[in-house]
């Protein structure tokens, strides 16, 4: 089965774009956080009622890979999936797309763990198993 895609679309605006006038390289990272946290909110919970059940999801690793630059005012689209998912660990998987010729800008990942409020690895199947159950659904194509 083919992963479910969540998709956000921004326009890129001055403030992120350096003197050559193409979006300076850590905010794809941003738009990383964009895609995920809005791939979350499509499953009825916010970031932050995560954290209210004392779920944390750090940044682990980050992986990017730049294509083509995305400009001032340019409408981009974020496209982000789970890759892996364990009941400990979260992969999730990104493109940047310029809209509307659908150029490749950007591929990525990041890696994260789940925690506690202390940092210390916990299961979210035991956890939140609701949400652990949708994020592996997601992985596997489900909606």
């Amino acid at each position: 089965m083919t992963p479910f895609i969540h998709s956000h679309r921004l326009r890129v605006r001055y403030g992120e774009t350096d003197q050559m006038g193409v979006v300076y390289h850590t905010n794809y990272l941003n738009w990383f956080e964009v895609g995920r946290t809005e791939l979350i909110r499509h499953a009825g919970i916010t970031y932050r009622e995560l954290e209210e059940k004392g779920v944390l999801l750090p940044v682990t690793d980050a992986n990017i890979s730049y294509k083509q630059p995305a400009r001032y005012d340019d409408e981009v689209e974020i496209r982000t999936r789970v890759k892996e998912i364990s009941p400990v660990r979260l992969t999730f998987a990104y493109e940047i797309v310029r809209l509307p010729d659908q150029q490749l800008l950007v591929l990525g990942e990041t890696m994260h763990v789940f925690t506690n409020t202390a940092l210390k690895p916990i299961r979210l199947s035991r956890a939140v198993p609701d949400i652990y159950d949708w994020l592996d659904s997601q992985h596997k194509g489900g909606e």
